[in-house]
């Protein structure tokens, strides 16, 4: 199976390229962005040598149905999706923070709990919870987006006395965040699972906060099934899920967290696509709807260059 792990496009009107962890976002006249999902993986703030199949046409496509199912909420960037892999939307001035809402104890935030921290980003934590335990109310912990390496945690009054964000977009995007998180959480229950936890980002344009980039993806979300979940709980056992946190463990299993001295494990055509598999049965789970496959024939960036190219002309 193909995979694309590299573009280098030179769509009309492009000003610049910036190359992501997992997107390759294309700047076409300060105005318009062409984000393309590729099918690189990361985890633990390193892209895996190998490309996982059709996992870029997942994003991209659940993201894309997500936009468009939360738009009453706020504005989003979205314009179009003109090629599986890709969305074209409006360019935002993206806001250095990501807003993290979490419903249940799990993951980075239970590796902190368990180790003593009962305050992540400003939120005091109660006493004696449990792995997978739901919190009384989700809790919204940001990161400030750094340029390289991991995002750090910060507190809502540390983001606005540093002047990273204006206590009023601040509150504009907090309101937003529980809002969509709501309505991902109604959508997941529908479908018998449970929106665990999320990120949002959010830029502004013409003095109005929009959300922007990927939304309740597995890459942006975590995903319990309902079904089993008070049971496990209670047994303490492992929840069943879909999320990337599968690739997290197995890396973990294989001694690597991107720690000094630690070897990436081979990535082999076998795990990339039991890897592809999860991500389509994620993406069949969570919108209801079979996966359809993009057409492998042929080359996926000849493809790609030809939608977008077509679309932008379209505009003009």
């Amino acid at each position: 199976m193909k995979a694309l792990t590299k573009t280098d496009f030179h769509f009309d009107g492009q000003k610049s390229v910036y190359h992501g962890k997992v997107r390759d976002v294309y700047n076409i006249n300060d105005d318009l962005m062409v984000m393309v999902a590729t099918d690189r993986i990361s985890a633990f703030d390193v892209v895996l040598p190998k490309g996982i199949p059709f996992k870029g046409q997942v994003l991209n496509q659940i993201a894309a149905k997500f936009l468009d199912a939360t738009s009453d909420i706020c504005p989003n960037w979205k314009l179009a999706t003109p090629d599986p892999m890709v969305t074209v939307g409006l360019k935002c001035e993206g806001f250095r923070v990501e807003m993290i809402i979490r419903a249940i104890l799990t993951g980075s935030a239970w590796r902190e709990y368990k180790n003593g921290c009962r305050e992540i980003c400003g939120v005091k934590l109660p006493e004696g919870m449990r792995e997978n335990e739901r919190f009384p109310e989700p809790i919204v912990t940001p990161t400030t987006k750094a340029d390289e390496g991991h995002d750090l945690n910060i507190s809502k009054e540390e983001i606005i006395s540093q002047g990273i964000v204006s206590a009023e977009d601040y509150a504009i995007m907090e309101d937003y965040t529980r809002k969509l998180f709501k309505r991902g959480q109604e959508i997941a229950a529908k479908q018998g699972l449970i929106l665990v936890d999320t990120k949002y980002e959010f830029g502004k344009r013409d003095g109005k906060v929009y959300l922007i980039d990927e939304i309740h993806t597995p890459d942006s979300s975590r995903y319990f099934y309902a079904d089993g979940y008070e049971e496990k709980f209670e047994k303490g056992e492992a929840q069943k899920q879909l999320s990337k946190e599968f690739v997290r463990q197995w890396l973990i299993e294989h001694n690597f967290m991107n720690e000094p001295g630690q070897t990436m494990p081979e990535i082999t055509e076998e795990y990339a696509e039991s890897v592809s598999e999860r991500y389509i049965e994620l993406y069949e789970h969570i919108t209801g709807e079979k996966f359809d496959k993009a057409v492998e024939e042929g080359d996926i960036n000849a493809r790609i260059e030809k939608n977008v190219s077509t679309y932008l002309a379209g505009r003009k």
